[in-house]
């Protein structure tokens, strides 16, 4: 039987890449016959990049950026030829801030600005940005800056590159800005379809979630609303312009980026239609399935990729209560990991054997069927 295991990171606990070999173990403890294929994917999301980067034979390099509290720090990305790809988490990922520094107002995302200036200068012609899983919800204002852009209050005062300084921000200079040249290709790989602003818009849809109170969104929300219209208007009819807290937005707004399906793409790069072609199964997962999930996450991009007759099952951290009725987008059945009532801590630490575990009991259940 071959198994093909294509799941996504669960998010602050394991890699895509810890997922689908804690998954193989499981099939392996309790199926005698069975064959997998480790497929991990991201679908713009954290840890996007490091699913794809053996497929392209990518060499792992490193720069000097701004990091989100304003000092600097070591950014990688990954370079093979003219080609490059990096994602906004390694710099200002949720899970590489400390709980009590989770203000997503207050953490600065210039660093990718910089860093995509770092890429061009070195000959770099086709750049690829993960931009999921973002500590931040400047609206983009932090890649402006990493780009030249300079913003100031009413009394000339030159503000921080953050979600903050939006609510004081009255003009903005562009007499350094960068330049993207005409040759440069830049591709945002999204995770989200969500707007800029607005009730399915990055502050009311994930602002929560990375610590900003709720009685803050109305008035972060217009406030970004505000800026963009000042600046580039289009942008705030863009879908996926919301995804990392907006860094999405401002990378079209400055940089002339497009979206693309982070999970499509993913999928192109490492060949998985070729990989799933012959398969007799297809176990997807991520760290919480929800309704979110089915706008362009990675298990619902690749049950969609997933040929028809080849069933699709999910094996993640949590099923929230949103969920429609099983089947639906080809996904067949869905399991949580979850083996008792515990702290959170611990069901992150637990989670590679939790996978194990579940794996290996689908798998007697398939044996259940040569019976």
């Amino acid at each position: 039987m071959k198994i093909v295991i294509a799941p996504d990171s669960f998010k602050e606990s394991l890699t895509a890449e810890e997922v689908a070999k804690a998954i193989k173990r499981g099939f392996q403890q309790s199926m005698a016959d069975v064959e997998c294929f480790l497929c991990p994917v991201g679908d713009g999301g954290e840890a996007t990049v490091d699913a794809i980067r053996h497929s392209l034979d990518l060499e792992e390099k490193w720069v000097q950026v701004t990091g989100p509290f304003g000092q600097k720090e070591e950014m990688r990305y990954f370079q093979n030829g003219k080609l490059a790809l990096f994602e906004v988490a390694d710099l200002v990922g949720l899970g590489k801030i400390p709980l009590e520094k989770r203000d997503p107002l207050q953490i600065q995302t210039c660093g990718i600005g910089e860093l995509v200036r770092h890429l061009i200068a070195q000959g770099i012609k086709d750049i690829y940005i993960g931009v999921g899983g973002t500590a931040s919800n400047d609206g983009g204002i932090g890649i402006a800056a990493g780009l030249g852009y300079r913003f100031y209050d009413r009394d000339g005062n030159v503000l921080p590159a953050c979600g903050q300084s939006l609510l004081k921000l009255v003009s903005v200079s562009i007499e350094n800005r960068y330049e993207i040249p005409e040759d440069v290709q830049i591709c945002i790989l999204a995770d989200v379809v969500s707007p800029l602003c607005g009730p399915q818009g990055a502050t009311y849809t994930f602002g929560k979630q990375k610590g900003l109170d709720p009685v803050m969104f109305a008035v972060v929300d217009q406030a970004i609303q505000d800026f963009y219209e000042k600046v580039s208007p289009v942008i705030l009819e863009i879908k996926g312009a919301g995804s990392g807290g907006g860094i999405a937005g401002g990378l079209c707004a400055f940089a002339q980026t497009n979206i693309v399906s982070g999970i499509d793409t993913c999928l192109e790069l490492i060949n998985f239609d070729k990989t799933v072609s012959d398969a007799d199964l297809v176990i997807v997962g991520e760290g919480r399935l929800d309704r979110q999930s089915l706008a362009g996450k990675a298990p619902i991009g690749v049950a969609k990729r997933t040929p028809v007759g080849v069933p699709v099952i999910a094996i993640c951290g949590s099923l929230a209560d949103d969920l429609p009725s099983l089947p639906f987008q080809n996904i067949q059945a869905a399991f949580s990991i979850l083996e008792k009532s515990e702290a959170l801590e611990d069901s992150l630490k637990n989670a590679s054997l939790y996978l194990e575990h579940t794996a290996a009991n689908i798998g007697r259940l398939l044996n259940m069927r040569k019976i």
